[in-house]
């Protein structure tokens, strides 16, 4: 079955059009444009109308690809960005009048579902008995680290445990980076520490991280900082998915990027343009993570919500 999923999170919204039945997703089309959804959100309480026409700008490039390759279902996710807004009735008309479909406003134990699926359909661990190499062990946690909020997800082939948590690198770098400088003030940064190490402590209450043998990456924050810690000369999808990157990478290239200008970390060459500003925040994220719960490695899937939604249509 052809289907369409669409994503709309805090910071892009994403398109996959794929081929999909009980045990293969074959993928036919998949994009992705930086919108800034959540713009000023987290201050304002409500969507912009610059944000909402960015948005729906993008909506109707996609809902020609839909047409195009003729997906029969559709299925189009909201996330954080949406879950916060005062106005997101216009956010929700804009979406039905474009493809004819009701966005749907996932919780964030649902996004988080939706992620765990997504990124490990593709984990599939081997059995000892053949001869190829073992994939990555479970439990796995899987975190994805969005634009306005960062979800964990702890499971072996079913989420088992989940949590969503408001931080997020659009949402931490307009709370405390807005005018902190270029690179940002250590006061800034401690800010934005602070903030993360809070949720963490609500990670621990709610999951049992400790269960965990691997951790799964997902997003355009972890993707990138693997293109990076790779030396990647160009964005490369199929070298960064399920590349391990080492914590101290991570941690690495996490000060490289607070310590860089607007200029200097737009010159990376795996940097998408709309990352600029907040890649430094997600980052951070990602190294208080790895270092909070003492992994040594992440896991990085190119894979994460956008498939685990197309999962769901079969």
């Amino acid at each position: 079955m052809r289907v369409a999923a669409v994503d709309c999170g805090t910071n892009s919204v994403r398109l996959l059009i794929a081929d999909v039945s009980d045990d293969t997703l074959t993928e036919v089309e998949r994009r992705m444009e930086i919108v800034r959804l959540g713009q000023g959100v987290d201050r304002t309480g409500r969507l912009a109308a610059d944000a909402l026409e960015r948005t729906f700008g993008a909506m109707r490039g996609y809902r020609k690809l839909i047409d195009q390759h003729g997906a029969v279902r559709t299925r189009v996710v909201a996330t954080s960005a949406t879950r916060d807004a005062a106005n997101r009735d216009e956010f929700a008309a804009g979406v039905r009048e474009i493809f004819g479909v009701d966005p749907e406003v996932a919780t964030g134990s649902e996004e988080a579902e939706l992620s765990f699926t997504g990124a490990t359909r593709g984990l599939v661990r081997l059995s000892p008995e053949t001869e190829h190499p073992q994939g990555p062990m479970p439990p796995y946690l899987v975190v994805d680290i969005g634009g306005g909020s960062t979800e964990f997800v702890l499971g072996s082939a079913h989420a088992e445990a989940a949590l969503s948590v408001d931080i997020g690198c659009v949402r931490l770098t307009e709370r405390h980076l807005r005018d902190a400088g270029d690179p940002p003030s250590e006061a800034a940064l401690e800010a934005v520490a602070a903030d993360i190490e809070d949720a963490l402590d609500k990670v621990t209450d709610a999951v049992p991280v400790e269960r965990a043998h691997t951790l799964v990456g997902l997003a355009g924050s972890v993707t990138t900082v693997a293109g990076i810690a790779l030396d990647l000369p160009e964005y490369d999808p199929a070298r960064i998915h399920h590349a391990r990157i080492e914590g101290e990478q991570i941690h690495e290239v996490t000060r490289r990027l607070l310590a860089m200008t607007h200029g200097e970390r737009a010159a990376i060459p795996v940097m998408h343009p709309g990352r600029v500003d907040v890649i430094g925040v997600g980052a951070l994220i990602l190294d208080r993570i790895v270092r909070r719960f003492a992994f040594s490695q992440v896991v990085v899937s190119e894979h994460d919500i956008l498939d685990g939604i197309a999962w769901s249509l079969i």
